[in-house]
């Protein structure tokens, strides 16, 4: 079921996006590759409005047009773009697709091993419980690789010479950018971290990484 979603996904990618050939953007993204040795970085734009950055099972990373109209618009600076890029490099080199893969997996035998259980013991609605504490399992785990790819996009960012306070303006500019309300919920609900946990946690490696000079 993962490899056909992947599948799928990949394909609609492919059919509704470009590849990025915008020259004032494409330098800070330059600064990202020449910190990891690479002689560039492909970065495409995904025919979406939803303002988003993602990266492809196949490993290939994404802006969605929605962001890159609000660069264009001058709401966005490039660098700040590039540290939503370099969140998805991260996400890539820290191998979390596949991690998704086998995830998905184990949420899928946990859903059936608790459903069988809870619905002896709860009748009706067991299945229904199971349900809804896999989601909440699979939220966890997603919240912590979206703070292992800051971690890493924090320490590409001070690499190539931008440095993290991009990053950090980025995540002070997305609540209002994507018209995303989910601070309001309860953490452990959410499948990506508080914005402003994320700001404190790059902060905190910024002053760890200082401190170990």
């Amino acid at each position: 079921m993962f490899r056909l979603s992947a599948w799928r996904l990949n394909r609609t990618l492919k059919n509704q996006s470009s590849l990025l050939a915008d020259k004032q953007l494409l330098k800070p993204i330059q600064l990202l590759a020449n910190a990891l040795d690479l002689e560039s970085i492909s970065v495409n734009i995904y025919e979406i409005e939803p303002v988003n950055g993602l990266a492809a099972p196949d490993g290939k990373i994404f802006i969605t047009r929605g962001f890159y109209n609000k660069f264009t618009s001058g709401e966005v600076t490039g660098n700040e773009l590039a540290s939503v890029i370099a969140h998805e490099l991260g996400h890539v080199a820290l191998g979390h697709t596949r991690r998704r893969m086998i995830d998905f997996s184990g949420q899928n035998a946990l859903r059936m091993a608790l459903g069988s259980i809870l619905s002896r013991v709860l009748p009706g609605i067991g299945g229904i419980v199971a349900n809804v504490l896999s989601n909440l399992l699979m939220a966890r785990l997603s919240r912590a690789d979206e703070f292992e790819a800051d971690e890493y996009a924090s320490a590409l960012m001070i690499k190539s010479g931008i440095g993290v306070k991009p990053q950090i303006s980025m995540f002070e500019k997305l609540e209002k950018l994507s018209g995303n309300n989910g601070n309001l919920q309860p953490a452990w609900l959410l499948s990506h971290p508080k914005t402003n946990k994320r700001i404190e946690k790059i902060q905190e490696n910024v002053s760890k990484w200082d401190a170990n000079k």
